[in-house]
């Protein structure tokens, strides 16, 4: 926040789409209409043709989002309640409806009224400015905005504060208003704020599209390698986009959330509409590519991966263990997708020492979200999914379960015949198991010390022995096949 000047009467008019919260409502309730209440789309369809006060009277009539966990400007929050504090008068003048504003208004007890939004008319623009100048009069109130369509009410404000960091807004309303206050809407920038939600760090979990070409020692072949790394952008390009739907769908469970909270998508830097528009492309382009690209085999895999992740997101992720059972279920496809990426076979022991292990570590992910609502005393359950804190126990339980099955599984997987004649000295690989006991038991105990991030894989990429021990069992194989 930048103070440029401030001499004002007594009167402060704040608009709320933008500016007083980083989202825009409307926008805000198709999205949620959309993901919680689908049986309504068609009804939808048929409000946007018609007058914007009528839609929004609609979709109030349908939903209510939940104003207690808006992305409020935190920095022009607490200038307000300063300015309220020295007896300064606020209003809330919104093209949202009157009934969500009227909430919004109650829920912040810093409003003396509320100018918003009705059956009869939207407020917005000249709209806005007729009704504030007919109950106020010209120059008579400092007026807080974001966008250009504000432009209409600066005109007849005496101070105008923006919350924006567009410098062309600022020189626009500078050459008609006297500037006030400039309060930034983020401090990311747009590159770092859009890699953060489609989550490229996540990426890390696709290199298990190299997994059958390493076990399958094919990595001399440089066709073999181009595909694995086409494999691999894919996998990304895919799941970054169900992430952001995952995202749209999981807004207010998110907003609940203590880490889960700071999203982009849930605290509002990016634009709710931006991300449906982003999604479905980014989906659209990875598909397309693996058909140009890759074997038809690799494109039934892709397909049957975001089959199963857009269940997963709109239904699964709600199902007491079945959601970690797919998300287990999804590790495997991505070496599935590797194996017929290059064309080559995969062991049924390394699928299913695969199975175990992403099987623990998903109940990990589980065990330690519910780890942090308990410590933060939040709330008695996981929002969005169907665990308690009573299940706790019973998850960490199964989950080191099928840590150690997963290990027990290895060892047998290293006694497969078409696995020894690749190695010169196969009985070396034997130590490849204390190093996942040793790697799987550390993980557990850290989680239940509450110190492990909630995604393993993460946590895994940031931690220093995790890297000793995956350098430890890469050392291990090149001994072992004696090279």
């Amino acid at each position: 926040m930048g103070e440029i000047s401030n001499s004002s009467g007594n009167l402060i008019i704040v608009d709320l789409d933008g500016t007083l919260i980083r989202s825009d409502i409307l926008i805000e309730s198709i999205n949620l209409l959309v993901t919680k209440r689908p049986q309504h789309i068609l009804g939808l369809i048929k409000n946007l043709f018609l007058p914007r006060e009528k839609m929004k009277s609609w979709l109030a009539e349908k939903l209510m989002p939940d104003v207690s966990h808006l992305p409020y400007n935190i920095d022009l929050l607490e200038w307000l309640i300063q300015e309220k504090n020295k007896g300064r008068v606020l209003i809330l003048a919104t093209a949202t409806h009157l009934d969500v504003a009227n909430s919004v208004a109650d829920h912040l007890g810093i409003f003396r009224e509320v100018l918003a939004t009705d059956a009869g008319r939207n407020l917005k623009a000249e709209s806005k400015r007729d009704e504030i100048t007919a109950r106020f009069g010209p120059s008579k109130f400092e007026y807080v905005g974001n966008e250009y369509s504000d432009m209409s009410v600066w005109k007849v404000a005496n101070v105008a504060h923006i919350v924006s960091g567009n410098k062309s807004l600022i020189s626009k309303v500078q050459e008609v208003c006297k500037i006030g206050l400039i309060f930034k809407q983020s401090n990311k920038s747009l590159f770092a704020t859009w890699f953060s939600a489609l989550r490229i760090h996540q990426w890390s979990k696709n290199l298990l599209v190299f997994v059958p070409l390493l076990t399958g020692h094919a990595y001399s072949s440089t066709v073999s390698v181009s595909q694995a790394v086409i494999a691999f952008f894919l996998f990304g390009v895919a799941a970054s986009s169900i992430y952001l739907l995952n995202d749209l769908f999981d807004i207010e469970a998110d907003r609940h959330h203590p880490t889960k909270k700071n999203r982009p998508i849930a605290n509002g830097e990016i634009n709710l509409f931006h991300a449906w528009l982003v999604w479905p492309s980014m989906l659209t382009f990875s598909v397309v590519l693996a058909i140009y690209a890759l074997p038809i085999a690799f494109v039934a895999v892709m397909a049957g991966y975001i089959i199963l992740t857009l269940t997963y997101t709109m239904f699964f992720k709600k199902w007491v263990f079945f959601d970690v059972l797919v998300l287990a279920i999804l590790y495997c496809v991505r070496i599935i997708g590797g194996a017929f990426a290059v064309a080559l076979n995969i062991s049924f022991w390394l699928l299913l020492f695969s199975m175990f292990v992403f099987l623990s570590l998903a109940l990990m992910k589980r065990f330690s979200e519910l780890k942090v609502i308990k410590t933060n005393d939040t709330q008695n359950r996981l929002l969005g999914r169907g665990y308690l804190l009573e299940d706790l126990e019973v998850i960490g339980s199964m989950g080191i379960c099928a840590g150690y099955i997963s290990v027990l599984v290895l060892a047998l997987y290293l006694q497969d015949p078409q696995i020894i004649k690749l190695y010169e000295w196969p009985q070396q690989l034997w130590v490849i198991c204390p190093l996942m006991l040793f790697w799987i038991s550390r993980a557990w105990l850290l989680t239940n010390r509450g110190l492990m991030n909630d995604d393993p894989i993460v946590f895994a990429l940031r931690d220093g022995i995790s890297w000793m021990v995956g350098f430890a069992m890469v050392a291990v194989l090149i001994i072992a096949r004696g090279f």
